[in-house]
């Protein structure tokens, strides 16, 4: 009879301990591979997203699409006006977040910091104009020159991309803009976003911190940033941002 009760409590608690362990892996896989948790370092979508915004970025949502999954999961291509997190083209390392401005085949140009797309002004009431002096190149994009010596991609985009003063988005890519537009290092600077780089898009910002860039740049937490949260968390926390929804902006 002792011998029959040991025997059940080790399947007892082999069966305990492979339902955690069960469960441990698909906590690890949905993490990384169905949602990730990422934070905003810089001020380029200032509008939308601040410094210190924790986000968690859905990755399941771009995956691509076959003749069963596109019936059965939620899988859907890059939309304008989708707020998206990449791997940055010059350095694949590093994510940066943007909105998509135009997909393939759309055609993009601004006037006076005005949004044309194919053909029409857009409203984009997300933005933040945040400079006090005009920037032809930068408020009037294409047409104007760049007042800057641009990185190569972005000098291959302008020459191969622009037909009469408006960029024509190629297949395969997406032009990609901060919503702070007069502090956003984005498309205009290093050229368009390869589609196979996109990670996801955020879903929700489930924590907000107030922290400057340098305490979240690069993916490194000092000491510092630790003993700063310790000792400030509830009075430094933004707590009328915590499960903030994130939402695309259409753009027609």
């Amino acid at each position: 009879m002792r011998a029959r009760f040991t025997e059940l409590t080790q399947e007892v608690h082999r069966g305990f301990i492979a339902e955690w362990m069960v469960t441990i892996v698909l906590l690890l896989f949905g993490t990384t591979t169905l949602v990730q948790a990422f934070v905003i370092p810089s001020a380029s979508m200032v509008g939308t997203l601040l410094i210190g915004d924790h986000v968690l970025v859905d990755k399941l949502v771009y995956s691509p699409t076959g003749p069963v999954a596109n019936k059965v999961l939620p899988y859907r291509d890059v939309r304008r006006g989708d707020i998206i997190v990449f791997r940055y083209p010059l350095n694949i390392s590093q994510d940066y977040v943007k909105r998509a401005i135009g997909v393939p085949g759309d055609h993009i140009h601004f006037e006076n910091q005005q949004l044309f797309l194919n053909g029409h002004q857009v409203k984009e009431p997300y933005t933040v104009h945040s400079a006090s002096y005009p920037d032809q190149y930068r408020d009037n994009f294409p047409a104007a020159p760049p007042n800057m010596p641009l990185r190569p991609r972005a000098a291959e985009m302008l020459a191969d991309h622009v037909k009469n003063g408006e960029l024509v988005v190629p297949e395969g890519f997406v032009y990609a803009m901060g919503d702070n537009r007069d502090d956003s290092d984005d498309s205009r600077y290093w050229g368009l976003v390869p589609r196979e780089n996109i990670v996801g898009t955020p879903l929700i910002i489930y924590w907000s911190y107030d922290a400057p860039t340098s305490d979240l740049s690069n993916g490194n937490i000092g000491l510092d940033h630790i003993l700063d949260v310790v000792t400030h968390f509830f009075t430094k926390t933004r707590w009328t941002r915590t499960f903030k929804l994130l939402h695309g902006y259409p753009l027609k």
